[in-house]
């Protein structure tokens, strides 16, 4: 027999907490997410549009604009995989302290990253800001608005026969993977 409040409130919290462990331990059912807790963690708008920009200007200062684009698409898509960090500094810099193992080598590859080119960075910039603006609406439409992966012609990845081309854009070859 329960004796006095601090039991009742002593064998409540207990059946609480077997509660909590049987329920977990049986597999709830998850909660579907609100579409704000799902949707990717940005850092600060002005950081993450400095990181999509050194990724373009990095990657590809050299293509077509629509180049710049596809390769800004890639980060973004890798953004909203469950495989990728789910923000755009943390795709662009995964892996950036194992020397030539990351995913975007001008980041790992051991060279300063001095931005030389001020005219190629601004275009850079410019496409970095329209293609964050417009994820999800008008951009990334087609087959390379899918991609996940690239890579220059002049090399050839282990990586890539694993993966469904979607298409070239200047000197870079772009994929896309179902599992991500």
């Amino acid at each position: 027999m329960i004796r006095s409040f601090a039991s009742v409130t002593l064998v409540t919290g207990a059946l609480c907490a077997f509660n909590a462990i049987f329920t977990a331990s049986a597999g709830a059912v998850p909660v579907p997410q609100s579409r704000s807790e799902a949707a990717p963690r940005y850092l600060s708008y002005n950081k993450e549009i400095e990181c999509l920009s050194n990724a373009i200007y990095f990657e590809a200062r050299g293509e077509s604009e629509a180049g710049q684009r596809a390769v800004a698409r890639v980060v973004l898509n890798r953004v909203k995989s469950k495989f990728y960090p789910d923000s755009i500094c943390g795709v662009v810099y995964q892996n950036d302290h194992m020397k030539n193992a990351c995913q975007f080598s001008f980041a790992c590859d051991g060279k300063p990253d001095r931005i030389k080119n001020l005219k190629a960075f601004e275009i850079a910039e410019a496409i970095a800001k329209q293609v964050f603006r417009c994820e999800d609406t008008r951009c990334g439409k087609g087959p390379l608005g899918r991609s996940t992966h690239y890579h220059a012609d002049y090399v050839s990845p282990g990586w890539a026969r694993k993966l469904e081309r979607t298409g070239q854009v200047g000197r870079h070859i772009f994929y896309y993977t179902a599992t991500m």
